[in-house]
């Protein structure tokens, strides 16, 4: 339920973990992210839990507001540029030569994985028995994390990522044998999940993940209002993909005990008052 973790979403964790690896000087030169929302929502949150006073994030145009809010509450300064997620990364990247500051990447370090890693951990230790786990698949930072712990306290258990049918970008990518750091989408309501995928997770694919769901925005609707309305819980669309999943092939866990990580609840009163008033006939898995 990392709907329900500081900042209502995962991110902060990894966030934590790296920025709590700078040394003094790196702190004080400050730090630079660039973020769908959620990524720098646990970048600002990190920079001002230890001190950094300093911190700039990059995000699209077409942020949430909900997510654009959390960035700029505790401190950051929030840069909206960029159609997209791929595209602000885009511009980012050819800013960032111009700040003297440490970048905080979203998926694709170690120190961050190692914060994401986290999630897995704690459910092996809250429960031994799982046998898969399904994880939402953006850039693919949480997906390595949550496997190398996971199948390291047990090596037979099974990591299902999860991407919307929007942009397959990791499916694309292994398929093809080639990594695609930007990808082009359909119209999604997974803001998180838009976008490429990044260096370590496609390297690592191979050995961190055993399959891949796609499922459709109808569904992912369905599931996200689905957890609103019967299990009272507020998770965003890109956090709810697990549970889509559930719903789409029932014959697939049949058997298993799954965990499905909720990855975030950062979600806009227009999207669920739209999400309510959907009559999407999926019924419960």
């Amino acid at each position: 339920m990392e709907n329900q973790q500081k900042q209502k979403a995962f991110k902060v964790r990894g966030a934590l973990s790296k920025l709590s690896s700078l040394n003094a000087e790196e702190r004080d030169r400050g730090v630079v992210a660039v973020s769908s929302g959620n990524h720098g929502a646990g970048v600002s949150y990190a920079a001002w839990l230890l001190g950094i006073k300093k911190a700039k994030v990059f995000v699209p145009e077409t942020a949430p507001k909900a997510k654009v809010d959390k960035i700029r509450y505790y401190g950051a300064e929030v840069v909206q540029v960029g159609r997209n997620y791929d595209e602000a990364h885009r511009l980012a990247m050819a800013e960032l030569q111009k700040y003297n500051m440490s970048y905080i990447d979203s998926c694709s370090d170690v120190q961050l994985i190692a914060g994401q890693g986290t999630v897995g951990l704690e459910i092996m230790e809250q429960n031994p028995d799982i046998d898969l786990i399904l994880v939402p698949i953006g850039g693919g930072g949480l997906i390595t994390g949550v496997s190398l712990a996971a199948k390291h306290l047990k090596p037979n258990i099974r990591i299902v990522g999860v991407q919307t049918a929007a942009c397959p970008a990791m499916v694309r990518s292994l398929a093809d044998n080639t990594m695609y750091e930007e990808f082009p989408s359909d119209d999604s309501i997974c803001d998180a999940l838009i976008g490429g995928v990044t260096d370590i997770p496609f390297r690592m694919a191979g050995q961190c993940i055993d399959d891949i769901l796609v499922v459709q925005e109808k569904t992912i609707r369905a599931a996200t209002a689905w957890l609103l309305t019967e299990e009272k819980t507020v998770a965003e669309p890109s956090g709810a993909v697990g549970v889509a999943a559930l719903m789409e092939n029932p014959s697939y866990f049949a058997g298993l005990n799954v965990a499905v990580v909720i990855t975030g609840g950062n979600l806009d009163q227009a999207m669920m008052a739209s999400l309510l008033n959907d009559k999407p006939g999926v019924k419960e898995a």
